[in-house]
């Protein structure tokens, strides 16, 4: 594997508690890596496998849910 692979990430995170969490880490000017992308959901518990696997299907290389 190649030293230079970054992979994309897909965060789909609840707009209560981990979406405000990397709003936060913005507003202090932390840095987060820039080949992850972040979706606000009203609540994680409503994500449905499609989701995460159309992600996959879409390019990314891992998706996940924090909530």
């Amino acid at each position: 594997m190649a030293e230079d692979f970054e992979p994309k990430v897909v965060a789909f995170c609840c707009h209560y508690c981990a979406y405000s969490a990397a709003d936060l880490a913005g507003s202090m000017r932390l840095e987060y890596s820039p080949n992850v992308r972040v979706v606000k959901l009203m609540c994680t518990g409503k994500v449905d496998t499609l989701h995460l696997l159309k992600a996959i299907e879409e390019g990314a290389d891992a998706a996940f849910v924090a909530g």
